[in-house]
């Protein structure tokens, strides 16, 4: 208590911090990584010679490329192919509510259409009319699509992808950008075949024999190392979506991975873990910089103006995972509960409420990082001792993180209701509709 860190740590402290930082980025999958392997080795390198001013400036840069990062996918394919349910799917939205993706078999535009979405306005999804429906030529097409703006493409279909399909991915590969084939519509396949063989209705081997059609097909059109993923737009945390999430993050530029985590739906354990590594690395790099800055007391008592921040950064959490006040009105609606009675479940919404016999908040919170550092085995980094608020912001990260979970597997006040609530969660993670430029089939 009363302990602060040195401006200037010894060289032993300099080695320690290195091996710290090394170990804790260690510790998190490929897919989940926010910073490069290039700057963790450059962070590394400036920890072991004690220059700091190198740590604070390289860690700037890496945080304000995370915050600014833009991210342009591009969803293509024919009419009919179920890609407008796909993007309203990805973006969280039900198809009849405001903003979503008009759904038909009819294609109604010529035109690329934009979604964006206000808490995450650098992800733009942008739905391409197929290249069959447009009766552009090929490379006309790939002009009027824009296709140099796209960090990668998702091509669409409901059967076996078709030639025009092959020849997008092909036009993509020479312009050295991903492409991913998306197989839509399984469940309704599924459901098809057990209604009329239902003796002989085997889910995984059709599943293979349609993953087989599909891959077989494209190696005759010349596209040998296709990615097939097999998807239901309404049943999203079965098939292949999440392995699609994995695959899209895993081959993402680092730093363009945090904020396409946040966007993504909570349709899993694995998907809402994503997210709190992501924020965990966050935290890490902010408390590092700011410990490297300056002499940084850790305890004390918390002034007001960290507890304002601490307030918007709770609410921030609770927002990426849908976990906002807002979201839990609909939630509770569809379940047919009180809002009282669902935040009487969880633990969150009441992190930062203060009743009438409960000691002042300030002590309250330093009770949380007391908390925090016995549950975690201390503190960040040997050597030096960060700024309590981020041991808050981890607190807090975990308690929200715990909240979705609870809300994921329906636990006792959810066992007898009615599921739409919970689809609302999984499918939204906190994400406001967007608006498009024009309508979209």
């Amino acid at each position: 208590m009363g302990q602060s860190s040195s401006s200037t740590p010894s060289h032993t402290e300099g080695s320690g911090l290195a091996s710290s930082f090394d170990k804790f980025f260690k510790e998190f999958k490929l897919e989940s990584k926010i910073v490069s392997q290039e700057t963790i080795r450059e962070i590394q390198s400036h920890l072991k010679t004690e220059n700091l001013q190198r740590v604070v400036s390289t860690i700037g840069k890496a945080l304000k490329d995370i915050d600014n990062a833009p991210l342009n996918i591009a969803v293509t394919g024919e009419c009919g192919t179920g890609k407008s349910s796909f993007i309203n799917a990805l973006r969280g939205v039900g198809q009849y509510e405001e903003g979503a993706a008009p759904t038909g078999a009819v294609e109604t535009t010529l035109k690329r259409t934009r979604y964006e979405n206000k808490k995450f306005p650098n992800v733009i999804l942008w739905d391409l009319p197929g290249m069959g429906t447009t009766k552009f030529p090929p490379q006309t097409y790939l002009q009027e699509m824009k296709f140099g703006e796209y960090d990668f493409f998702i091509i669409i279909s409901a059967t076996r992808f078709k030639e025009s399909d092959v020849h997008l991915a092909t036009a993509i590969r020479k312009m050295k950008k991903n492409f991913y084939f998306v197989r839509t519509k399984v469940d309704s396949d599924l459901h098809n075949i057990k209604m009329g063989k239902p003796k002989n209705f085997k889910k995984d081997e059709i599943l293979q024999r349609i993953r087989n059609d599909c891959v077989n097909h494209l190696q005759e059109a010349g596209i040998n190392d296709a990615q097939i993923f097999l998807i239901s737009s309404f049943e999203l945390s079965g098939y292949d979506f999440p392995s699609l999430e994995t695959t899209l993050l895993r081959e993402l530029p680092a730093h363009k991975r945090h904020i396409f985590m946040q966007y993504l739906p909570n349709v899993t354990e694995a998907a809402i873990d994503r997210k709190r590594d992501s924020l965990r690395q966050k935290i890490w790099l902010e408390a590092l910089k700011a410990g490297a800055s300056a002499t940084i007391p850790f305890m004390g008592l918390i002034t007001d103006n960290e507890v304002e921040n601490l307030e918007e950064t709770l609410t921030l959490y609770r927002s990426y995972f849908g976990l906002d006040d807002a979201s839990l009105e609909i939630i509770a609606k569809d379940l047919h509960v009180s809002v009282e009675k669902l935040k009487a479940n969880l633990r969150s919404p009441h992190l930062l409420s203060v009743e009438k016999d409960d000691d002042p908040l300030g002590e309250k919170l330093l009770r949380y990082v007391e908390k925090f550092c016995s549950v975690s085995g201390g503190f960040i980094a040997p050597g030096v001792y960060f700024w309590k608020i981020f041991y808050l912001q981890n607190y807090f990260l975990d308690t929200v993180v715990s909240d979705t979970k609870i809300l994921l597997r329906k636990e006792e006040i959810f066992k007898d209701s009615v599921g739409s609530g919970q689809a609302y969660l999984l499918q939204n993670a906190g994400n406001e509709n967007g608006k498009s430029e024009t309508a979209s089939s």
